[in-house]
């Protein structure tokens, strides 16, 4: 039995695909370092490497190229690589590794070995958001690079704040922040030692109440749906554990409830009828109903428009015009184009509205077809009219490779491609030498930032991007232009 399996069945989970819910498992190991005298920290130095589960197997990389490989008679979850003096050849950027069912774990945090006087800036970030409101206990992790050093706070243009916090067993520290600002975090090996350079500035907001969350139907904000059909609203908020609410105008709405994830909730609507149309929107709050935190700002409203299928059946004059494709996927009548869901604006003067399809390609092959829908309650909306068939000629619009960097990139760095297109929600890819080495899946824009982790010399090459789509008919662009990567020392 692997390890995964055997620490999947010791929580009582599963292997087996879930509909709805996936299971994620952190196997990201933990690197820090532990010198042998905190008063000398480069004068002897020890990697510490931390995997999640036990195994037999390690990786150290330096600057992105792999130092040591190490096989174990017994299984553990820590291994220690001695540096000893830093030198020029151990200097860099490392991580660390563990083997994981016969294979790999992603690579661990990364971890500065410099060896100057000046001891490398620690990692600040806040926890779980970056803003402070009534009934939220915000904290701020700062992590180091060696176990057992002090930890200092600082508050941008406060000279009389300073918080300290020691960690004589770990390799961070975590603050409570209960005042806005800007707030960096250093730390310091012993008492008589200068402080390390600071870490990147984290900015905190002070809200009266928490942001709004996102309210969607099926993916989009607004829909065409038959009289009897089943509609699911997906609330998602900005971090876990919170309580939600659904809302049609002032009214609260008690409708079934379904969660895959602490931060979302997926509000069930059963058989609507006309009544059931309009505008719909979601908040959460910190507590629960026995408390009296403050209810976040209201989502962007969801819009559900109704129709009873019978061609003319509404009357309703000048109403507001719809043109969609999104209606048809709804009463199941012709596919949706992935990157179009729908046209729509305010009624026009007369009887007629016209739709303008820009820079037009092959993905916009399709049946069209058009609603109108009432703007006043009860939103009610016609049916579908006839379909009208459009085909398109030619490629895929090329996207374009953009780097994010300038000159060689240092080793141990990251590279950021970013890829562009003129087509949202699809499936980007970056290609080196015939093989895709980063994929980035549905984003909701039409690019996306490709991201090569901790770069070596064997990153070195050229780089080209394309999309793609499996629904609702696969699709594959062309590549776009290349991009070469050049690693400094290589």
């Amino acid at each position: 039995m692997s390890v995964l399996v055997a620490f999947l069945l010791l929580w009582g989970l599963s292997l087996s695909p879930a509909p709805e819910a996936a299971i994620a498992i952190e196997t990201r190991p933990n690197l820090w370092a532990e010198a042998e005298s905190l008063l000398e920290p480069w004068a002897n130095v020890t990697l510490m490497c931390q995997a999640r589960l036990e195994t037999l197997d390690f990786q150290l990389f330096k600057n992105g190229v792999c130092q040591e490989h190490v096989h174990l008679d017994l299984v553990t979850t820590e291994h220690r690589f001695p540096l000893g003096a830093v030198t020029g050849d151990t200097r860099g950027l490392y991580r660390c590794r563990s083997g994981m069912d016969e294979r790999w774990t992603e690579l661990s945090n990364l971890l500065e070995v410099n060896g100057a006087e000046s001891l490398p800036p620690p990692l600040l970030s806040s926890e779980p958001v970056s803003w402070i409101t009534p009934g939220l206990t915000t904290i701020l992790v700062c992590r180091g690079g060696f176990r057992g050093v002090t930890f200092l706070l600082r508050r941008e243009g406060d000279d009389q704040f300073l918080e300290v916090a020691e960690a004589p067993e770990d390799v961070q520290a975590t603050f409570p922040v209960q005042r806005a600002g800007n707030y960096s975090c250093s730390y310091r090996t012993h008492a008589a030692g200068p402080p390390s350079e600071p870490s990147a500035p984290v900015a905190m907001e002070e809200l009266a109440t928490p942001p709004p969350p996102t309210l969607s139907v099926d993916g989009e904000s607004a829909q065409v749906f038959l009289a009897g059909a089943d509609i699911t609203l997906v609330c998602v908020a900005p971090l876990s554990g919170v309580e939600f609410q659904l809302r049609r105008g002032e009214e609260v709405l008690l409708v079934p409830r379904a969660s895959t994830s602490p931060d979302r909730i997926f509000f069930q609507l059963k058989a609507v009828a006309s009544k059931d149309g309009g505008l719909y929107t979601c908040r959460y709050r910190l507590g629960n109903e026995r408390t009296a935190w403050p209810w976040s700002a209201d989502s962007e409203p969801a819009e559900l428009l109704l129709s009873d299928g019978e061609p003319g059946a509404s009357s309703l004059g000048r109403g507001r015009y719809q043109g969609t494709f999104r209606d048809c996927g709804a009463l199941g009548q012709v596919p949706v184009p992935a990157h179009a869901p729908g046209l729509s604006f305010p009624s026009p003067e007369g009887a007629e509205a016209r739709f303008e399809l820009r820079d037009v390609s092959l993905l916009d092959s399709a049946n069209y077809s058009c609603v109108y829908a009432d703007t006043a309650p009860p939103f009610e909306g016609s049916a579908p009219s006839a379909r009208l068939e459009l085909r398109v000629d030619g490629p895929l619009p090329r996207p374009q490779l953009l780097p994010l960097w300038r000159g060689a990139v240092s080793p141990g760095h990251d590279a950021v491609l970013r890829c562009e297109s003129h087509v949202p929600q699809v499936t980007f890819e970056l290609r080196r030498a015939g093989e895709t080495v980063a994929t980035v899946h549905r984003a909701d824009h039409s690019s996306a930032d490709l991201v090569l982790t901790y770069v070596g010399p064997q990153h070195a090459g050229n780089y080209s991007c394309r999309y793609r789509s499996w629904w609702p008919r696969p699709f594959l662009s062309e590549l776009s232009n290349p991009v070469e990567l050049q690693v400094a020392g290589s």
